[in-house]
């Protein structure tokens, strides 16, 4: 019964040695990327990042509406960064194993997205305070006719007549003065 306990504890042992065994040797045989020759530069990277993030965002957003652009979204990119795919695959492993500059990329990549979004919310503001500004105006200036008994169908069909009387008063150039001024302009 001893012998069996002893014999189960030995095999557990070898088992255990044995796993531990291949799997530091299986860890040892881990091969770096090189560097790229044609490497993207950091800062170059951060701007495909963040576009690709952008369109990404597009694409999640309205996948019909970018379809619509004609617009593909990889094909931009390659053109727009004047790099290829296969540079871009070898770029990003590379920087893949760099663990903080890929971790540094990834934070400017995000911290520019964060602007770009501040940006554009503040822009949104504005526009929406510009628009209620306009419909207030436009409000009270209808209650200002309102108040001052004027009629809104007469007052544009007034508008109207002024706007024809002044586009009629417009009289065209004579073609001698034409002929003239185009001779000069040669």
């Amino acid at each position: 019964m001893q012998n069996a306990s002893l014999l189960t504890v030995n095999f557990k042992n070898t088992v255990a040695l044995l796993f531990l065994m291949v799997f530091s040797v299986s860890c040892q045989d881990l091969k770096k990327t090189r560097k790229p020759d044609d490497l993207i530069p950091e800062s170059k990277m951060i701007d495909v990042l963040t576009e690709i993030s952008i369109l990404q965002a597009a694409r999640n957003y309205n996948k019909f509406k970018l379809e619509e652009t004609g617009i593909k979204p990889d094909q931009y990119i390659y053109e727009k960064f004047d790099i290829d795919s296969l540079q871009f695959e070898r770029s990003s492993n590379y920087y893949a194993e760099q663990y903080t500059q890929y971790e540094r990329i990834y934070d400017s990549v995000k911290a520019r997205i964060q602007r770009m979004k501040t940006r554009l919310d503040s822009l949104r503001d504005l526009e929406i305070k510009r628009e209620d500004s306009i419909k207030k105006a436009q409000k009270d200036s209808l209650e200002l006719l309102d108040s001052l008994g004027i009629d809104r169908d007469s007052l544009e069909t007034e508008i109207k007549k002024q706007k024809k009387s002044v586009r009629d008063s417009l009289l065209p150039i004579p073609k001698r003065i034409s002929r003239e001024r185009d001779s000069l302009e040669v």
